[in-house]
């Protein structure tokens, strides 16, 4: 019956098999080059980190040309609130100067602009460091599953692969505040250089205990 059903239809698209249509087809795409311009505001250490997580820099040239700090802060606002982006009150002000400023029509000097960019005020460091809460912080496991790849390698796989190098922690570290690519193919992983290096190396600790 199936191979009726399939007969019927070559006769009725005009070819000689279907068979071909159901088969997957494998598309090799390029690696993506694109990058954010460079800026002294903090909202771009901020789109390095967590905008690079689900598209490419590109995205910004799809946007109308010469957008307001108004227009690109509401534009962050329906990211985490319509798709869910990783950022936070404070980051979507940040990114929202920024990209106004360097892809709008926004100056660095304009008093909205200076009052978004303000870092926030700085997490108490004392006592022990909640890995749990970096880990949502920085979305770390919207590209790494602990025993599964998702963009990037699972940490189970990281932590064999370091699992007799004495140095593994500091090599983690590294990889952790410096961001690259290479190791693990060519999806780059953006810098986390917000991190302090104790919070770095008790992520570091973690993967490799994976």
């Amino acid at each position: 019956m199936k191979n009726i059903r399939l007969s019927a239809l070559a006769m009725v698209l005009g070819v000689a098999s279907v068979a071909a249509y159901a088969e997957p087809v494998t598309i090799q795409l390029p690696p993506d080059t694109s990058k954010l311009k460079p800026s002294t505001l903090p909202g771009y250490d901020i789109a390095v980190q967590k905008c690079n997580i689900c598209h490419s820099s590109n995205y910004i040239s799809y946007q109308p040309p010469g957008m307001s700090q108004k227009d690109w802060t509401a534009e962050m606002h329906k990211m985490h609130y319509s798709y869910g982006a990783p950022i936070t009150d404070d980051q979507i002000k940040s990114l929202g100067a920024y990209l106004s400023v360097t892809y709008g029509s926004a100056k660095a000097t304009d008093p909205s602009i200076i009052a978004a960019s303000k870092a926030p005020a700085a997490a108490k460091t004392s006592g022990p460091i909640d890995v749990k809460a970096l880990l949502a912080a920085n979305s770390c496991l919207s590209c790494h599953g602990l025993k599964n790849k998702v963009v990037g390698p699972a940490y189970s796989d990281v932590a064999a692969k370091y699992k007799d190098n004495p140095n593994a922690v500091s090599l983690v570290v590294q990889s952790i505040k410096n961001g690259g690519s290479g190791r693990w193919g060519t999806t780059a992983m953006p810098p986390m250089s917000g991190l302090s290096d104790a919070q770095a190396t008790a992520l570091a600790k973690f993967v490799l205990q994976q």
